[in-house]
């Protein structure tokens, strides 16, 4: 176990603003997590790309650090894993990928860590995690154990999931099991990915993945972000259809229920948003669905653009934006 005392919040949030935690822990095994007793509920972070401390934290915050990777089973059709909660997503996506394992591929270069990754119900470029999740395991506060929820009891909806709702500070994701297979189909409808085929190997798809990402998503290193700041809003086909007569050529995504997914940063582009700050903290001029630090970014200028872009859409669309980030001391 390490504890750390009043320290600034701009290394573990890659959106970087200048606030204050008054303690972390990290523990790095489960028989550490077992033994550690708080007097209060902590807040868990994971490795903060999808996290923004708007405010200084009094909160105890907590991370789980235990990051080892198991395989389960093998066979010639399939290969099931344990992963623990402390890994980081995208080194797990590639060790996946050099294997020649299928199924978390259009998942490449998403940040964050493994236990994370439930919570959001990740997804990009046609994929979920929910594709390939069998199983997570939940270590609960009230009774010190480590519970296994199936795929059908963790409630995966769009960014959503169990550990939003019903199970929102009740403990902490120690593992994730998944089932990957050993011969794929490219999931390939998604702009970026055209000049692939149906014969294109795991290793192509992931590498054009991370050349989209890279080509529109800023290094938060460089210039701190959170990656896509909204959620995609899912519509009506009566909203869809009233928006889709005044905008034809606007980029939208059917859905399996019969709602319309859109996406969100063409809607903020087209609100004339993209590029634009207010203070330090703005529309990345690449991708308008980025908000980006330009340096000494507010928490009050993030919430004056986050309600900007939210009433300039509802105005033009009719379509509410929800954060896809977590916003920490709103």
């Amino acid at each position: 176990m390490r504890l750390l005392q009043q320290l600034s919040a701009k290394s573990y949030s890659t959106f970087a603003l200048d606030t204050q935690l008054a303690e972390l822990i990290e523990l790095g095994s489960l028989a550490e997590l077992k033994a550690y007793r708080p007097q209060t509920i902590p807040l868990l972070l994971g490795e903060g790309s999808n996290s923004i401390f708007l405010s200084d934290q009094n909160q105890t915050v907590l991370r789980y650090l235990a990051k080892s990777r198991t395989v389960l089973s093998e066979d010639e059709q399939q290969v099931q894993l344990h992963i623990e909660a402390g890994d980081n997503w995208h080194q797990l996506v590639s060790w996946t990928v050099a294997q020649g394992w299928w199924g978390l591929e259009n998942l490449s270069l998403i940040p964050g860590s493994v236990g994370a990754a439930p919570v959001q119900n990740i997804g990009a470029y046609g994929a979920e995690l929910a594709d390939c999740c069998d199983y997570v395991d939940f270590f609960h506060w009230q009774n010190r154990d480590v519970q296994r929820l199936r795929k059908s009891d963790c409630g995966f909806g769009y960014r959503d999931s169990i550990f939003k709702t019903a199970l929102a500070g009740q403990g902490v994701i120690v593992a994730v099991g998944l089932t990957l297979k050993k011969q794929g189909q490219p999931k390939l409808g998604y702009k970026g990915l055209e000049h692939l085929n149906q014969h294109s190997s795991v290793a192509e798809v992931a590498q054009a993945v991370i050349a989209v990402r890279q080509s529109k998503l800023p290094d938060p290193a460089v210039l701190p972000n959170c990656g896509s700041f909204f959620k995609n809003p899912v519509v009506s086909r009566p909203v869809f259809e009233a928006i889709q007569h005044r905008y034809p050529a606007m980029p939208f995504y059917p859905q399996a229920d019969g709602l319309i997914k859109l996406a969100a940063g063409w809607l903020i582009e087209q609100v004339g948003l993209k590029g634009q700050c207010i203070g330090d903290v703005g529309c990345y001029e690449k991708q308008a669905l980025v908000l980006v630090n330009f340096g000494k970014g507010t928490a009050a200028e993030l919430q004056q653009m986050i309600a900007l872009i939210q009433q300039k859409v509802a105005t033009e669309f009719a379509v509410q934006l929800e954060p896809e980030v977590r916003l920490i001391g709103q």
